[in-house]
């Protein structure tokens, strides 16, 4: 049986997958990134983990399956021509040739990108995508990425810098980024960023039910699902950051239509788990900013496959450069 091994790099977690050529995940596995035993370690923490899940499923199918190539989605700026990870503030790394280092160890063909344009591919072309030939992908976490997808090809821009849709500067937003920035979206639409703004709010003395959840100290603990949770029982502190959140990125993608007319955008990431409370403001600011053409024919959707996308779309986008060879 021949495979595609599928890696989604966080700075958290690592997640290893093994998926067949028609785009099916047989096994995945999650250890964590550990990124500060520096690079080498982390990239042996990868093969190691290929090796393992490749392993667990010759085990279970008692035979003999070959791992084609590998795909890697790494965070931050990469060069996939070049097979460089240029930089990465999450993991720590600068210039690393990641490709090399992984070819010589693991001796089959290794192929990395940024990891939302995998974790968007993967969506696109077996997931919430299927069946379309223009999508754009939104991840929603602690920042805010997209990628597009035209005919099963990842765009991706001068210097392989496309989909920063997170650092659009956008009007009201007075908060500094780390990227030197002050006012782009992800301060606010990100699922950290409304963690962030709810603190604020409750710093300010905001009433809400939060308060109560998260006493003294225990405000640190405030995640995005407890915003959601909030939201569920009417607490207006956090209907309020949620549908501000939603207008915002519905503003910002009305532009990102009117620039690339997708058929569909997928909104994806931990963010996004949020469901109509985001999507629903989200889809009515989008509506109302883009011309009645886009409007009758565009949809938005949540992404089918939330947690495997990462692996699925490094997986099947080795297996396209692989063929390509």
């Amino acid at each position: 049986m021949e495979v595609y091994a599928g890696v989604d790099v966080g700075g958290t977690n690592i997640v290893c997958g093994i998926v067949s050529s028609a785009g099916e995940v047989l096994h995945t596995i999650k250890r964590p990134t550990e990124s500060s035993q520096g690079p080498e370690a982390v990239l042996e923490r990868i093969a190691v983990m290929i090796e393992d899940t490749l392993q667990i499923i010759m085990d279970q199918t008692s035979s003999i399956v070959e791992i084609k190539a590998a795909g890697i989605g790494l965070p931050g700026l990469v060069d996939p021509e070049e097979g460089i990870a240029r930089f990465s503030g999450n993991l720590g790394w600068r210039n690393l040739p990641a490709v090399n280092w992984l070819q010589n160890r693991l001796k089959l063909p290794v192929f990395i990108d940024n990891d939302v344009k995998t974790y968007v591919y993967g969506e696109a072309m077996y997931g919430a995508g299927q069946g379309t030939r223009h999508v754009l992908g939104v991840t929603v976490g602690t920042g805010i990425a997209s990628a597009m997808v035209n005919d099963g090809k990842l765009f991706y821009g001068f210097r392989n810098m496309s989909g920063e849709i997170g650092h659009i500067v956008m009007d009201g937003l007075d908060d500094r980024c780390p990227c030197g920035l002050q006012g782009c979206l992800e301060t606010y639409a990100s699922a950290s960023g409304m963690v962030r703004q709810a603190k604020k709010l409750i710093l300010a003395g905001e009433r809400s039910i939060l308060r109560d959840w998260f006493e003294g100290d225990r405000l640190a603990e405030l995640s995005a699902a407890d915003l959601s949770r909030a939201y569920d029982q009417g607490d207006s502190l956090a209907i309020a950051v949620l549908e501000k959140a939603g207008k915002l990125l519905g503003r910002a993608l009305s532009y990102a239509v009117s620039i690339n007319s997708p058929e569909v955008i997928i909104i994806g990431g931990g963010g996004a788990l949020a469901g109509e409370r985001l999507l629903g403001p989200l889809k009515q600011e989008l509506l109302q900013h883009i011309l009645p053409d886009y409007r009758e024919h565009l949809k938005v959707v949540p992404a089918q496959n939330n947690d495997e996308a990462g692996v699925t779309g490094s997986a099947m986008y080795a297996k396209e450069k692989y063929s390509s060879l």
